[in-house]
This record gives C-alpha cells, structure tokens and sequence, in this order.
C-alpha cells in the first residue's frame, strides 16, 4: 500500500480552511482522515474514525483542552471540520478511574462535553482515542490485517509481522470496557506505534497526521507482504454446463426475499438488488468448499448492522432446469429466515433488556457460477451490503490462503448487531410508500414521463427510465439518480433488453408506467394506412408489448404489482392494472404548436384554451403524476380508468 500524503494538498486544504478560522491541526486531520475514508482497502461506508488532541476556545471564548473524534453519521472519505465534534478532554479523561460505565452514561458524558450542544454524537470509541496518548489517532478496519487477525492462530500472525511495533488488543466490544483494556496494554509498552484489535481492526497514531497516517500505511503493508508469502486457492466446484445469466436469477431472487406486509393486505417487504461478479468474486463463490468458509461469519463485527451475521448460499443455476432453481431458492430463503429467527430467539433468551427482532432477511446471495446480490431497502443499501460483501470475499481469501479464516463467536456478533449505538447508525428516518419498490416508466423523457419519475422518485422508488431520446433520459435519470434505458418500445427486442437491464441494475420490477405515446391526427377521409398503423404500433400494441414483459417478471418475483394504463388481467397473480385518462396537457402529446393550432381554431387565446375545460384549470403533467402515484400505492384498486383533463367531455373515455 503506498501512502497518499503530498505535501502541496496538505498545505493547500489548510491554507483554505485558515480562511475560515480553522486551526491546522483540524485541518490536517480532515486532510488524512480522507486518505484514509477514500480507500476501500481501509475503511467503507462510514466505518473508522480518527481524533486529534488539541486547543479550541468553547462558547464563552475561553482555551479549552479538546478531543476532535469522528462524529456519528460522518463518512470519512468526504468528513468536513463538522464530522470531528470537540469534545472537552479532562472529563473523558476522568472516566478512565472508573471501573463501569453504561453506554448510556457513557454517550451523555460525551455529550455533556461536547463544545458544540448541536454537534453530532462523538465515536462510539471516543474513549479510546482519549485513553491513548497519541495527539493523531487513526482507526480502520484494513482489509490486510483482517486477514491475519481472523485466524485462530491470529495473534500468533501479528507478533509475526509487527514484533513490538504495535500493541495486541483481544477482542472486546467497543465502548468503555475495550477503551480501558486498550489504554492498559498501551501503557504496557508506551514505545508502540498503534494497536492490533484481534477480529476488529487497527490503531496507529503519532505526534502528527503524516506520522500516524504513514504509520497505518506501514503496518498494512506489512500485512500485505505476509499474506503475498500465502499459495493456497480455492478448488473449483463442478458447475452446469450452460449457466443462466443475473437478469434472470434475480427476480427470482428477490421474490423469495420479500416478506408479505402482516398488517396490511397486498404489501409486500420489498428488497432491492446489486448484482457483483468479477475474477475475485467468481473464484470464491466457484470454490468446492464455498458452504464452509462463507458461513463462518463477518469478518469485522461493525458489519453485521449491513449484511447480517452470515450470506444466503444458492445452487449455481442450470440454465436447463429453472423450475428447480426456482425451488431451490424459495427453499433456500426459507432456510436463512428460519435459521435467523431461532438465532434471534436463543442469544434474546439469554440477555436483558430484550430486544426487538430485526427483519430476517439477507443481505447478501452467494451464486456459484454468476457471482454476488447484495440486498437493501434501497439501491443504495444494497450497494452498501454488496461492497461489504467483496471486502469480505477480499479477507476470507486471503486469510484462506494462509491458514483458516476464523469469525467471532455468534453470541458477539449478536450483540453488536443488536447494540444499540451500532443500530443509531443506520438513523431512524420514516420508510416512503415507495420505498423498495422498483418503477418501470416509458416515454420517460416527455413532459408527462418525467413528471411520474419526479413524483415516483420522491415517493421512495428506485426507477428505470425508458425512452427512445438517449440524451434526454439520461440527463433525467442523472438528475433523479435512476437508470437511464435507451428504449424503442415499438421494438421487442429492444423492450426485452430494458427489462433484462432493468432486472440486472435492480432485481425486478414493480411497478410500470406504459406513458409512451403519440397524437397523429387526420380527417378520417383522407388518413393515410400508415399513420394509423404507427398509431396502433404505438399506442396500443407497445403498451400490449411493455405489459408482457412486465407481467412475466412480476410473476417470476411472485409478489404482485402494479400495471398503471387500462388493462383489466393478471389480477390472480396480484398484479394491479389501472389507467389515467389524462387531455390536454402541456408539454405532453400537446406541443406548443398544437396549442397554438387549435386556440386560434377556435378563436382563443393559448391560455384560454388550456383552461377551457369544466373546472377552468389548466391540467399539467405533475397532476397527471399525482393520479399515476395514486394508483401505484392504493393496494385494492384495479380496473380503475381516473380522468384527470378538469372536466373535458370531448375527450371524455368511449
């Protein structure tokens, strides 16, 4: 690993913040608190945390001792001087004569004497990094010492390669108890240049942020160069001649893992997919003895909040016989929230206060043959549990490769899953309708179609945006964070890829927006055959193609969905089909050419035109968007056309 340090940035971001009135020393910190957040090999999503000891005044001006710690919340790839909360250093110190301490004292002692009341919480190891002595403390989870220290002969490993260098901690869960024991065998030997934390992770610190981020370089490389001396790979399994792809694996997937809503009819808990594969990822999910060494644990406690204690392991799928790969998966799901339930059940026996269980589903899929699902209410949690996932892939190799990779005990991983200040990190913010479900619109790029994904994106969905305008739908989908599908939906093949890309990005399908469309117009006398045809193709047999492709996937995940134009079928599978009946819409099938035309037709202004209905209002496309949200989230309703042109009967549904 090579350090990232350079001199001119360094000088740079401080010169920059002195502007502001922030102290070097915070801004050195920030400075290596990011090398060190930017680089996976060390610390993902939020994980680590680092400090310095230093000088601030408080509120009332006056020169204060102070410890900066990552606050909660902060991801140290991007941390600003807010994410590190001051926090007075004498009363912290003070709590090292203690001989217990709650966490919920021990968090509102950190409160107490945070100099900024609105600051967020300090690390749950802020007493670690006051015990220690060093001004500059640095914390990660480095994926090369994992490795060593996830062994059964782990401390052996690392008296190996760091000798005196660094102190070994034996695994404690964070909070006072491993502060104290931390502070204790850094005492032992004050010459060390950082600690070991057996199956956690490692310390280093120095008299300044170059010397104890160099020093965190250091000791993962020396771990890197031990385990490059490892020759052991995995033996490949046997696997099926003809493998079936992700597209089609995960719809199925996903519908295993959905849990039907217990209080409410038709709901459905629905996840959300991130697809891996790759050499690293192929080679451990091939490997003859994946159902041994994947089922060991995580490889860091901190994990468990994002993937559960353990992956979910599928047969590799022979492409020629899906109905039993289908059942398989079903089986196995099963399996995972059977077991998760009685693991729940037996540690919650043992402990007081009880605990609320978590949702038993997994977080991560294991395929031989095709590769990794990571699984999150959100694309964005499943991208989170998928990049964990390959860390773990990336630790249990290499540990693999030099001896046998070695987990904490269940009743440890237990309780730092159910920990509540690991829990906080995850936050409390209220589900959206939406949330988990994944929204299919055609025609996307027009007035109407990005008017459903602003109001559909809002509402939760993770959305896959169609449309034949390549330009336009990505600048939408880049603006809303979704996928972006060049689509002819006048076009089978092009409609079979959308939703094969759609299944790939996020696991399926629940919802679809068949908005695509046309107005072609012509006295019936003098219509032309072809333009009426491109009208069928268009407006009726694309929404006939966009509802197949839909209704196939949606039956694959077996949970039901919902078809939003006006088609009365699948009702027995639990798909939901409804229609708006939407007119005069501006900057919909209405071009301002259109309004223009037909206002001087009849002897109007545009304006007057466009309000020229019952209710005297101009429709736009968002109320159009409204009716389609409706639809979407009313769970017992279907066969349903709702108009929405404020009262125009010429245009009235016959």
């Amino acid at each position: 690993m090579k350090s990232r340090w350079r001199d001119a940035e360094a000088k740079s971001l401080a010169a920059r913040y002195a502007q502001q009135g922030i102290a070097a020393d915070l801004a050195l910190r920030v400075y290596t608190s990011r090398l060190l957040g930017q680089d996976p090999k060390l610390v993902l999503h939020g994980g680590g945390n680092t400090s310095v000891k230093t000088r601030m005044p408080d509120l009332l001006g006056e020169e204060t001792e102070v410890l900066c710690v990552k606050g909660s919340g902060w991801d140290m790839a991007e941390i600003e001087p807010a994410g590190l909360p001051a926090v007075r250093l004498k009363p912290l110190l003070q709590m090292k004569t203690r001989t217990h301490l709650s966490d919920e004292d021990m968090v509102r002692v950190q409160r107490a004497n945070l100099l900024d009341p609105s600051a967020p919480n300090p690390s749950v190891e802020t007493l670690l990094h006051a015990f220690l002595l060093g001004k500059f403390i640095d914390h990660t989870h480095a994926t090369a010492v994992l490795s060593l220290t996830d062994q059964p002969e782990g401390e052996k490993l690392c008296r190996e390669v760091y000798g005196g260098r660094l102190g070994l901690v034996p695994y404690i869960m964070p909070g006072f108890d491993l502060a104290k024991k931390a502070a204790r065998v850094f005492e032992s030997d004050p010459a060390v240049e950082g600690l070991v934390l057996l199956k956690h992770g490692i310390f280093t610190f120095g008299d300044s942020a170059q010397q104890a981020y160099e020093r965190m370089i250091a000791a993962v490389t020396a771990a890197e160069e031990r385990l490059a001396r490892g020759r052991r790979t995995f033996s490949a399994a046997i696997l099926p001649k003809r493998l079936a792809p992700a597209a089609e694996i995960a719809p199925i997937l996903r519908g295993a893992c959905g849990l039907k809503d217990d209080k409410v009819e038709g709901a459905w808990r629905r996840l959300i997919c991130e697809f891996r594969s790759g050499p690293e990822v192929l080679h451990y999910v091939n490997g003859k003895e994946l159902s041994r060494y994947s089922q060991l644990g995580v490889v860091t406690p901190d994990h468990t909040i994002r993937t559960k204690n353990l992956p979910m392991l599928l047969p590799a799928p022979d492409a020629a016989n899906m109905a039993q790969f289908r059942k398989d998966v079903h089986e196995a799901a099963k399996t995972f929230i059977d077991r998760y339930k009685a693991y729940f059940t037996s540690h919650n026996a043992r402990i007081e206060p009880k605990k609320r269980p978590l949702d038993p589903l997994p977080r991560v899929v294991l395929v031989p043959g095709v590769g990794l699902f990571g699984l999150g209410r959100s694309k964005k949690d499943a991208r989170i549990a998928a990049d964990i996932a390959e860390n773990a892939i990336a630790v249990i190799t290499d540990a693999e490769s030099i001896g046998r990779f070695e987990s904490l005990p269940e009743k440890d991983l237990f309780a730092m899953e159910y920990w509540s200040l690991e829990q906080a990190k995850l936050g409390k913010e209220t589900e959206k309708p939406l949330q988990g479900q994944v929204t299919l619109i055609t025609g996307a790029a027009g007035a109407i179609g990005a008017a459903v994904a602003r109001a559909f994106k809002a509402a939760g969905a993770e959305l896959s945006l169609l449309d034949k305008d390549t330009a336009a739908v990505e600048k939408l989908a880049q603006s809303l964070g979704g996928l972006a599908v060049t689509c002819d939906v006048t076009d089978d093949e092009s409609v079979s890829t959308a939703f094969a890309r759609t299944a790939e990005i996020f696991g399926g399908v629940d919802i679809v927006v068949s908005n695509a469309g046309a107005a072609w117009q012509g006295d019936i006398a003098e219509l032309e055959d072809d333009v009426l045809r491109q009208s069928f193709e268009l407006n009726f047999f694309a929404h006939q193609r966009v509802a197949q492709a839909a209704v196939r996937m949606m039956r694959a995940q077996g949970m039901g969905g919902c078809l939003l134009f006006n088609a009365l079928e699948c009702g027995k599978d639990g798909i939901r089909a409804n229609g708006v009946n939407a007119d005069r819409i501006r900057g919909g099938l209405l071009t301002k050419e259109m309004i223009s035309a037909r206002a001087k037709a009849r002897g109007l202004t545009e304006a007057d035109y466009m309000h020229g209905n019952l209710l005297g209002r101009e429709v736009t496309a968002e109320d159009v968007a409204a009716a389609f949200l409706y639809h979407a989230t009313a769970l017992k309703t279907t066969g349903d056309i709702t108009t929405v042109d404020g009262g125009n009967i010429a245009a009235a549904l016959r």
